[in-house]
Parts: C-alpha cells; sequence; structure tokens
C-alpha cells in the first residue's frame, strides 16, 4: 500500500460505506477490535476482498489530516497490539498495517481480512456495520442470516490467505516444487510459468502488476510455514506419542507445520515409525508386524486433513499413539453419520481442498477411503474402528490386537456391522461362516457368531436379506440401510 493506492482507494468508495471507517486518533483498543469484528464482517457479507480501518483520514470530507497514532508501537498490558487483537477475535483474521505519507502527514491503514466460515467475534460478542454505525450483530438478525447465507456460499479454499504479494512473495513462501511434483508435472523454465499454473490451480489469484493473493487452499497444501499466513499456524497437523495407555507422560512429538501436501509423505512416515509392532510366531522363527495398517493411517490422516471444521479455531488435526490404541482427530462434526461412512459418497465442506488432494494422490478416490481402512484392519484382525463425536471433534480410534474372545459385546456387535457394511459394498453378504472367518471363531462354534449376529439385529444395524426364510444356518445378511 503506497500513498496513491490509498488515495485511490478513497477516492472509489463513497463516504457512507460498510467496509472502510475514517478515524484521526482513537486507538482504543476494545474500539478497534469491535471495528475489526465489524469491518470482517460485513465485508463478506458485501463480498469484498477486504476492509479498511483508516487513521489520519476525516471521516467526514475525506480530507487528510494526519495521525499521530503508532499501532505497530501500542501496547496491551504487555502484549503488542496485534497480538492483543488476535487473541480477541474469533475466527482469526488476517490483519495488516500499512504507513504511508499523504500530503505531508502520517496516514495508518489498517486492513482487514473478510471472515470466510463463521461471523468474527471480539471478545465473545459478534459485531456489523449498518450504513456508517458499527452495531451488535445479533441486534440484526437479518442481517445476521444474510451473513451466515453469503459465508455458505464461500468455500473456504477461496478465502485469501495473503493479500497483495509479489510473484518473488509468492514463490519464496509456497512450496511450488511440491506441487509440480505432485501433479506429475513438469516444472516450468520460469518464472511467469509457474505463476499461471499456481493461477490455473487456485492456489493464487493474479491481481496484476506483478500483485497476487495467495488463497486458503494454496496456503493450506503447500505452505513453506503454516504460520506464515493468518489463522492457519494452528492448523498444523500434530502427533503424538505417549507411554502407556494415558496422556500423562509424552515420548515424542510433532507439529507438522508446512502445508499438508507437501509435508503428507514425511507425516505419514513419521507416524508409521512411531506405531507399536506386534511380534509374531511363524514356522522357524518370530517376525515383527506393525500393529496398525499403513493404509489405514495414510487414510485416516488425509481424512483429518480434508475433513475438518476451519471455522473452529485454536485446534487442528491431530494423532495421538497409546499403547493401546490410536486416536485420529479433527475439529468439526461429519456432515454423514458414522454408521454410514463406509458405504455413502464422502461429503466435505472443502470440496476443492478434498478435490485437489485426490489429484495429487494424496487421498484414496471418492467413496472408497474408509472402505480401505476397514478392510485393512480386518486383513490385520484388529478389532473394529470406532467412530466417536464431541461437541467441536471427530475422532476415529483405532485398536491394538487383542483376542475377539476378549472383544466386548459392543466392540463385536460394531465388528459385525462393519463386516456386513464392507461385504454389501461388494456386492458379497454376510454369513455365519464369513462372521467367523473375521473373528478368528472356530468352525465348530457357529452359535458364537449366530449371538453376535442376534445382537447385531437387534441393534437394528444388520438384518436378514431375506425376512422370510426360517434357516439361519445359509441366512444372509446386509446392513440395515440396503
Amino acid at each position: 500500500m503506497n500513498a496513491d493506492a490509498l488515495r485511490a482507494l478513497l477516492q472509489a468508495v463513497p463516504l457512507e460505506s460498510e467496509w472502510l471507517e475514517c478515524k484521526v486518533a482513537n486507538d482504543d483498543p476494545k474500539v478497534i477490535g469491535e471495528y475489526v469484528s465489524a469491518l470482517s464482517n460485513s465485508a463478506a457479507l458485501l463480498r469484498r476482498d477486504g476492509a479498511w480501518l483508516i487513521w489520519g483520514i476525516d471521516d467526514a470530507t475525506r480530507r487528510v489530516v494526519g495521525t499521530a497514532i503508532r499501532p505497530r508501537e501500542r501496547k496491551v498490558g504487555n502484549e503488542p497490539l496485534e497480538s492483543w487483537l488476535a487473541h480477541k477475535l474469533s475466527p482469526r483474521v488476517d490483519l495488516q498495517f500499512h504507513e504511508v505519507e499523504m500530503d505531508g502527514r502520517r496516514v495508518v491503514a489498517l486492513w482487514i481480512q473478510p471472515t470466510f466460515a463463521s461471523p468474527v467475534s471480539f471478545d465473545g460478542v459478534e459485531w456489523i456495520r449498518v450504513g456508517e454505525v458499527k452495531k451488535r450483530l445479533r441486534e440484526h438478525p437479518g442481517r445476521e442470516k444474510e451473513l451466515w447465507a453469503a459465508l455458505a456460499r464461500q468455500p473456504f479454499e477461496t478465502g485469501l490467505a495473503a493479500r497483495g504479494v509479489t510473484g518473488d512473495e509468492v514463490l519464496s513462501r509456497l512450496d511450488y516444487p511440491k506441487y509440480f511434483e505432485l501433479a506429475r508435472l513438469n516444472l516450468p523454465a520460469n518464472r511467469s510459468g509457474i505463476l499461471d499454473r499456481l493461477t490455473v490451480e487456485k492456489l493464487i489469484v493474479a491481481q496484476g502488476g506483478d500483485r497476487f493473493d495467495v488463497t486458503h487452499l494454496g496456503a493450506v497444501l503447500f505452505a513453506r510455514q503454516l504460520s506464515d499466513f493468518a489463522g492457519l499456524g494452528r492448523k498444523a497437523f500434530r502427533v503424538i506419542r505417549y507411554r502407556g495407555v494415558g496422556r500423562v507422560e509424552t515420548l515424542h512429538e510433532r507439529l507438522s507445520t508446512h502445508g499438508y501436501a507437501s509435508d503428507f509423505e514425511a507425516l505419514v512416515d513419521y507416524v508409521n515409525g512411531l506405531v507399536p509392532t506386534n511380534e509374531v510366531l511363524g514356522d522357524a522363527f518370530r517376525r515383527d508386524f506393525q500393529m496398525y495398517p499403513k493404509v489405514a493411517i495414510r487414510e485416516l490422516v488425509a481424512n483429518a486433513m480434508v475433513h475438518q471444521d476451519f471455522a473452529i479455531s485454536g485446534t487442528g488435526p491431530m494423532l495421538e499413539i497409546f499403547d493401546d490404541r490410536m486416536e485420529v482427530s479433527n475439529p468439526g462434526l461429519p456432515l454423514i453419520d458414522p454408521l454410514r461412512f463406509i458405504d455413502h459418497s464422502p461429503q466435505s465442506r472443502n470440496e476443492m481442498l478434498a478435490d485437489l488432494m485426490r489429484r495429487l494422490s494424496i487421498c484414496e478416490e471418492r467413496g472408497s477411503g474408509f472402505d480401505k481402512v476397514i478392510d485393512a484392519i480386518e486383513a490385520f484382525q484388529l478389532p473394529p474402528p470406532d467412530i466417536r463425536k464431541d461437541t467441536t471433534h471427530t475422532r476415529v480410534l483405532l485398536f491394538a490386537l487383542q483376542e475377539p474372545a476378549r472383544m466386548d459385546r459392543m466392540d463385536r456387535v460394531r465388528a459385525c456391522y462393519q463386516h456386513c457394511c464392507l461385504l454389501y459394498v461388494s456386492n458379497r453378504r454376510m454369513t455365519n461362516a464369513t462372521l467367523r472367518e473375521r473373528l478368528k471363531i472356530d468352525a465348530s462354534n457357529p452359535s458364537a457368531a449366530s449371538r453376535i449376529i442376534r445382537d447385531a439385529v437387534e441393534a437394528c444395524l444388520v438384518k436378514p436379506e431375506d425376512p422370510d426364510s426360517r434357516s439361519r444356518k445359509h441366512a444372509r445378511y446386509v446392513p440395515f440401510w440396503a
């Protein structure tokens, strides 16, 4: 931002604007925070690429009067103003201060990123502009409804993680060689060829004059450092290995600070290196096998990245390893019933992110991912995965090897249901014999499998394919939704 650009902005914007506010000297941190919330929400509602709070301009006449405030030096307590504002805003939005000289006077301009997923609140209160007046959003339900509708139309991926950076800055902040490697494309011989391809892929947006905006899609997948982009530092993927079965003692921890695509293979390799092993006695020697299948780890890590709710601030996807289980979690609740994960085509809040990760061969093809997890778990003879929801997160648990006889009733019912679903989507059917094989029940004990099937039927998870058949020995079963 320079004086000419700021002058052009002021001349182009009407005096009564809901996404631009001019002041002279008011640098009260609370007032600034409320204006950031109001202007960010208003910019999103009006589908602007940013909002402005400018000091040193008379609001009524747009005459340059200058200002003495110095926001970069301003502190709230012992904390810099920018950092203090970031802690008070939810979700966090990018803020960029510019200091310019106009007509011999000092002017300070604050660019404010439009919110991208939910209304921005300051200190727990959401604000909006009504004309030139700052109002609480809840006092204007019509505006609130319109804002939510506007946000629903705006995918997270198209939001801006950085604005107005040069082509050289794009290349220094994004791991573009990794994109071309994963896309199986030859690296262009010149700078313009690289930038053109990143633009086509919607990783950046060209603004003209060697200026570009970096989209959330570009930053979250290919950032050299996620913390370089406002609001994305806390979205880094975290891996923790604990001692024992609780979270008291941490043995290893890794924070993946790079973009998801750039760091994916290294992240999965790191997890595989931490996974416990099982010792299996063969005919003549003992062999160690990894506790959890690699394909399941890979798919669950990718799912946690793709299906997270980026509007939930201060938290990101995480994988935790214990002696008896592995937990993979992400912020956000699933958009479909977890009971339908195996058969249902996946739905994501982040379709552009999911689509690009599939095209880069990071995710499985649509509809096959969780099927592969269950198939691999059955091949390893592990207990069935459990999918849990709390108020804000989705968590998938993989359990260490244990004898089927030691599983509790709900584990066996869940194994029965997942086995039935997996066979059904493969155009096969569950029988007493297939369930005995899945749970390693001796062929001489079909009644044990029958009890599990009966429990699953009573739980309304499976049903006989032919409800009129009286045969139980050769009965075939399908999921409840079939």
